[in-house]
């Protein structure tokens, strides 16, 4: 018996590892971007049923758990407020010397508003480079201004 959507991303994770397949390869098979497959993957997004059915297949996974991947999950992964990891440590870190700056910059084009996580893509690529290989990240969000009442 499943109690929870982390023991599917349990599932998963230890399967990807125990069969050796790659984020780019399960997105294929879905019809989906590989960061959205990945999230969803890793309990972050729910999956259609056709879309469970094919991760279930991928991943040998049971009824039960394919039944959990199209479930709306609870949002939000990280085990503490600060990251530990120090992948995601830089991320907080960037957040928190550029964030003001990213603000700054997205109020005075577009106005009071939010940008949104939830009408959003991302793109995340290798760049080559001379210098060391780089990461590429491009986020992008509809713009949702703040609405008078």
């Amino acid at each position: 018996m499943i109690s929870s959507r982390a023991q599917v991303t349990e599932m998963i994770v230890s399967a990807k590892v125990r069969k050796g397949i790659k984020w780019a390869d399960v997105a294929k098979k879905v019809g989906m971007a590989k960061e959205w497959t990945t999230a969803a993957c890793l309990g972050q997004m729910q999956l259609d049923q056709k879309q469970a059915a094919i991760v279930g297949e991928i991943f040998e996974l049971s009824d039960e758990a394919v039944a959990w991947l199209q479930i709306v999950p609870y949002k939000g992964s990280l085990p503490t407020a600060v990251p530990t990891d120090p992948l995601i440590y830089r991320w907080y870190e960037l957040v928190s010397v550029y964030g003001t700056t990213i603000k700054e910059l997205i109020h005075e084009e577009f106005g009071d508003g939010i940008m949104s996580a939830i009408d959003f893509s991302m793109d995340i690529q290798r760049e080559p480079d001379p210098k060391g290989d780089r990461v590429n990240v491009v986020l992008s969000g509809k713009f949702l201004p703040y609405k008078s009442y």
